[in-house]
Order: structure tokens, then sequence, then C-alpha cells
């Protein structure tokens, strides 16, 4: 009986977003999306989720320095740095590398930089999470992914990515929405909105089991936290956070 009520309702959300297929039928909804209205979009509500976040994401990134060289000098890399919201939360002089699949997100990225004089900005590099071949073995402290994991193609590549670029006793800092426990409701409302969900946000997976694929990579110690963070959308909810030293 739940599972024909789950078809019900997901045959209905299509029916609402019916134009979006249509576009994405013809070709035309995934340039429009990566071109216009995801960087558009991603802008505006990151701006309310680093309101809502602040408060975990200054805990997060709050010991970056424990990871920085003998020197004191801490490289940084993000995975989908989008339009650069973490930016304020890193701490000063640290060198740092921005990684992003979506070109477009160029414009915002470098009026955030600006914004945050406190960071020597090294590169943008336009490159999947799968593929950070620009990022030499061994190179960085920390690399950083923020609500990024669950729109990647293969989170388990990326997590081979990101052992290959740490160096030794570098640190993997994330936070990420995740699948809700698979006996609740909101796991049933992720199931549902699931297809839609991913065509409209650019690839985004509510359902992802991100913590088995970090527990399962080749880290030396993991610190991970599942959390129910403080969003409205009760879809995106539960999140882990923490960090995985290589």
């Amino acid at each position: 009986m739940a599972e024909v009520m789950v078809l019900f309702l997901i045959l209905c959300l299509q029916l609402l977003a019916l134009p979006v297929y249509v576009l994405s039928y013809l070709g035309l909804w995934e340039p429009f999306c990566k071109k216009f209205f995801f960087p558009f979009f991603l802008e505006k509500i990151t701006v309310i989720y680093n309101w809502r976040m602040s408060r975990q994401k200054q805990d997060l990134f709050r010991n970056m320095m424990e990871f920085a060289d003998r020197s004191g000098k801490l490289t940084v890399l993000e995975i989908g740095c989008g339009a650069g919201s973490n930016f304020q939360f890193f701490p000063p002089n640290c060198k740092f590398i921005c990684t992003d699949p979506n070109p477009h997100f160029r414009q915002s990225l470098t009026k955030s930089m600006a914004q945050n004089q406190h960071l020597q900005f090294d590169q943008f590099i336009v490159a999947s999470g799968e593929d950070l071949s620009q990022v030499a073995d061994a190179s960085v402290d920390v690399v950083v992914s923020t609500v990024v994991l669950c729109s990647v193609k293969n989170v388990e590549g990326v997590l081979k990515e990101v052992c290959r670029v740490l160096k030794s006793g570098g640190a993997y800092i994330f936070l990420e929405h995740v699948a809700a426990d698979r006996s609740s409701w909101t796991y049933l409302w992720q199931q549902v909105w699931s297809p839609t969900w991913k065509l409209i946000f650019d690839g985004c997976s509510p359902m992802r089991e991100t913590w088995v694929a970090i527990e399962k990579e080749n880290f030396s110690e993991i610190k991970l936290r599942h959390i129910q963070a403080p969003l409205c959308q009760t879809l995106v909810q539960p999140h882990i956070l923490g960090y995985a030293v290589k």
C-alpha cells in the first residue's frame, strides 16, 4: 500500500513539474539550469543556509589550522565551491584552491573573493570532484566539501581523489545533507521528491547515505556526527558533519 502511495505522489509531482520535464526532454533544461537558474538559486539560498547553519560551520572549521604544515602554512582545496559561501568561515592567510564543475559560478565567486581578503586565493579550477587531475598528489592540507556529495556522479570516486590530493595527516572536512532514517516519514518524502528534486536542482539527490562511503574509505581516523539541521525544508534536514584524517 505504501509503495502505491509513493508512486501516486511521484506522478502528481511530476505533473506539477511538467514544464521542466518537457524542457529536459528537449535538451533545453540542463544548459539553462547550469548557466542561469542554479547559480542564481544557489547564491540566494546559501545566504539563508549560512544564517541557519552558521554555528555548525563555525564549529566545523574552527580547528583547521591544526592541519597546517610545519611552517604554519595551510593549503585548502574546496570541492564544489559554488559561489564561495564558506569563505567567511576559513582562517586568515590560508592558501585557497577552488574547484567546481560549473564555470558559470565564476562571477559570483569573484565577488566572494573580493569580500574575503583574509584568504590567499590561488586558482579556480573548473573540474568535477571525481577528476582533480590538475591538483598534485599529496599537495593540500585540508579538503572541504559542503552540500556537494549529494550531486556528484560518483561519491566513491570523489573520496578517492580527496585521499590522493591530501598530505599524510591531512583532513577532509565535510558537511552534507543525507538520507533520513529509512523508517521515517522524511525518508518517504525523500523518495517521493527525489526524481523531480534531482532534475530541478542539477542532480542533487536527497537520498544518499554518504556516511557509508566515507566510512569505507581508507582514512586513519573519522569523526562523524548525524544531526538534524535547523532548516525549513524537511527533506534536507538530515545532515552529517565532521572530518576524516588521511
